[in-house]
């Protein structure tokens, strides 16, 4: 039996009016709150009533009931200092458990049923549905997993015993501990991995930017290289046309001035003598040049196109030569050495 305290206590501040009147306005309602009230007092007899001001998320105010007791759940584990407020449309809606702590004994981190500001929410209070729940239950689920797993002290629980030793509520209470946990650990490992990707990005930027560096370098190279090979070609074409120019008399009048100055110089003894050593010579300096364009064209110093162009006009020219060659001496003079 509650103590007569209580009872009266509970009974003045349900039936109050004044300004101080609580927030409950359903007399059925203000049944249920009493009895559940009584039960939980019996109980639990370390828990002590009061009225005060609630203040919700959304700003609003309520004069609600409250319970402040003590939590003794184990031995070797400090007790427990909790607040229960009876919502003000209790039963329908579940009351707000708040764990208090202070400096000394703090709340440890990622409990989980127990925010660091106090506020608690367990699977019984997430499930609540009257009239299966009640004060004296929710208090009792408040011992059984705060058993496993303290609010001031970091030990998770244990793994599950056989499915058929524990309640129905026990097993969800202790499926959400360990999915808590698990996703703690999950969280914690994805952070990880996010950072290394992180770094790994950041070390990819710079392989880029050193790549990117790299082929405009070479972009500028080849850029450089064509403009050295078009000069080059240029000077190449100058080449040949100062040859086709320069034709083959000229070339005749320097090996004529050559073997002039050589001790074993001879003249031409006729016309048409002077005709074969001009012939001849023009047909060996056009030997040369296609030489020359040879291997200016095996060094990648003339183009293949400017090549081929270059090659037929000469063609033409020696053509034009050894024609003339053949009606002075005979096709025999070709295999001249």
């Amino acid at each position: 039996m509650p103590p007569s305290s209580s009872i009266e206590f509970i009974d003045t501040a349900l039936s109050c009016t004044s300004r101080f009147a609580l927030s409950y306005t359903d007399s059925k309602q203000k049944w249920f709150i009493r009895k559940h009230l009584l039960s939980l007092i019996q109980d639990y007899p370390t828990f002590t009533l009061s009225t005060n001001t609630f203040f919700h998320d959304d700003g609003t105010t309520v004069n609600l009931l409250c319970a402040t007791g003590h939590l003794h759940v184990a031995n070797h584990t400090p007790s427990i200092p909790l607040t229960i407020w009876i919502h003000e449309n209790y039963p329908c809606m579940p009351p707000m458990v708040y764990v208090l702590s202070d400096s000394t004994s703090p709340i440890h981190q990622d409990h989980p049923f127990v925010h660091s500001s106090g506020a608690t929410s367990s699977p019984y209070l997430q499930t609540w549905a009257f009239p299966r729940c009640h004060l004296t239950e929710l208090v009792h689920n408040l011992v059984k997993i705060f058993s496993r797993d303290h609010p001031f002290v970091n030990s998770p629980a244990a793994s599950f015993t056989h499915p058929s030793l524990v309640s129905k509520m026990e097993a969800l209470d202790r499926l959400s501990g360990m999915l808590h946990y698990d996703t703690i650990v999950l969280q914690a490992q994805t952070e990880e991995e996010m950072e290394d990707l992180s770094n790994l990005q950041s070390e990819m930027v710079k392989r880029d930017d050193i790549f990117t560096s790299m082929i405009m370098g070479l972009e500028h190279e080849r850029m450089n290289l064509k403009h050295r090979a078009m000069n080059l070609t240029n000077q190449a074409d100058v080449l040949v046309n100062w040859l086709r120019v320069n034709d083959a008399k000229a070339l005749v009048t320097r090996l004529e001035g050559e073997m002039d100055d050589d001790d074993d110089a001879f003249e031409a003894g006729d016309e048409d003598s002077n005709l074969l050593i001009e012939f001849l010579a023009a047909d060996s300096a056009i030997e040369d040049s296609m030489h020359a364009l040879d291997k200016a064209v095996e060094h990648g110093v003339v183009s293949f196109e400017a090549y081929l162009r270059q090659v037929r006009m000469l063609a033409r020219e020696q053509f034009f030569f050894r024609s003339k060659l053949v009606k002075l001496r005979g096709p025999s003079i070709l295999h001249w050495p």
